[in-house]
């Protein structure tokens, strides 16, 4: 059973978005759920301090064992940090995806975005949990 925790944001694509404790910067990540189905990650790429997005951008990609996916930007905004831990042990997003294997930091452009993300009760739907 995939962890699905109820303060996070999600999307269709499976990121979530988790509140930090600046009101405008979010860490964004993948799910509990997408890192089983992708199996055991070997590599993740990710952008560069101050790449800025749209909503649904690609950002990066993650391959798994299994697969390569893209990686889509949950909001508009500018990469304020990297997970860099990453680049090293990038099985985190596998072991602790809601925590040390989150992905980038991003200080948001537009807070309304947010509405469009699925809370937790329909993230769960839409993944038939």
């Amino acid at each position: 059973m995939s962890k699905i925790p109820d303060d996070l944001h999600y999307t269709e694509e499976h990121e979530y978005v988790k509140p930090t404790d600046e009101p405008d910067v979010v860490q964004v990540g993948i799910t509990d759920y997408a890192q089983g189905e992708l199996g055991d990650v070997v590599y993740v790429d990710l952008p560069k301090l101050g790449t800025k997005f749209s909503r649904m951008d690609v950002f990066g990609t993650i391959e798994a064992v299994k697969a390569v996916s893209e990686l889509f930007c949950p909001l508009s905004g500018e990469v304020v940090e990297v997970n860099e831990a990453l680049e090293s042990n990038p099985s985190l997003v596998n072991q602790d995806p809601y925590g040390e294997g989150w992905m980038i930091k991003l200080r948001c452009r537009n807070a309304a975005e947010r509405d469009q993300l699925l809370r937790a009760s329909d993230y769960e739907q839409h993944i038939g949990a």
